[in-house]
């Protein structure tokens, strides 16, 4: 029995971790589905140590996807610093824009963190906010904007900065947020999406780095370290293809479909959870 036991723990984490590398890169909110997945499998999962990990695992795959994209963007920025060549402002912009965006996200969820923890994480919450995003991505399903890498502005990286701010509600997706915004504010789609997840890199290894204290104080991280292990790694795996799958989403325009799917998964989780 106590085998069993054992078995059942290590396969609910291991769907966690799927859920949350699936859900991470796709408009339809990983931290929503994270939390009615434990009220499904009725889950209490204590301090921040679990989220933390999976989260870092989503963020390796995104690191593995868009390498090639943060390789030129670092050697064309210490190029324009070094040498002041003209042909790579563009990239040193596009990291600065970046580093503005990031910064609204770390300021308001400094401020907001208890607050969103205590009353904005209940399961009824999350059924209202991903009704949110199916809408704001119902808004945006047709926009073809027009602006690339070297035609963004200050206001352009400040607005998508706090939409990703925004997302820190758990149902409010974070890529499906940023890309919300990237395109209201004109960028094409492949602009949009490389901007939202390069955006992601920043805030995400950040969070990391400053919860490693966390992680070493989970009095729980000992006794459930394998599962955790297994749930990393699902993350990484179920991150990197759900990301692969959905750039070709986007270059097909068919985001409609993640907009009825917050839908319908809001108005469920509203009726029966």
């Amino acid at each position: 029995m106590e085998t069993i036991t054992e078995l059942w723990i290590l396969l609910k984490y291991l769907i966690l971790g799927l859920i949350q590398g699936f859900t991470e890169p796709i408009p339809i909110s990983s931290s929503g589905h994270l939390i009615i997945f434990r009220e499904l499998f009725d889950i209490e999962i204590k301090g921040l140590s679990f989220e933390i990990l999976v989260n870092f695992g989503s963020l390796i795959a995104v690191l593995l996807i868009y390498r090639n994209d943060i390789i030129r963007l670092i050697k064309n920025s210490f190029r324009y610093i070094t040498k002041k060549e003209e042909d790579a402002k563009g990239d040193f912009q596009f990291i600065v824009f970046l580093v503005i965006a990031t910064i609204p996200t770390g300021v308001l969820g400094l401020l907001f963190e208890d607050y969103i923890g205590e009353k904005l994480s209940g399961v009824a919450i999350v059924g209202y906010t991903l009704l949110l995003t199916g809408a704001a991505l119902w808004i945006i399903r047709n926009l073809r904007g027009s602006k690339n890498d070297g035609d963004l502005t200050i206001k352009d990286a400040l607005i998508v900065g706090f939409a990703q701010a925004v997302a820190l509600i758990p149902g409010i997706s974070r890529s499906g947020a940023t890309i919300v915004a990237a395109m209201l504010v004109g960028m094409k789609q492949e602009t949009a999406l490389r901007f939202s997840f390069l955006l992601y890199i920043p805030v995400s290894l950040g969070i990391s780095v400053l919860s490693v204290t966390d992680i070493i104080g989970d009095p729980d991280f000992d006794t459930l370290m394998i599962p955790y292990l297994i749930a990393f790694m699902a993350s990484i795996i179920a991150t990197f293809y759900a990301l692969k799958w959905f750039i070709n989403v986007m270059a097909k325009g068919n985001l409609k479909y993640f907009a009825f799917y917050c839908f319908i998964v809001g108005i469920l989780v509203i009726l029966f959870l």
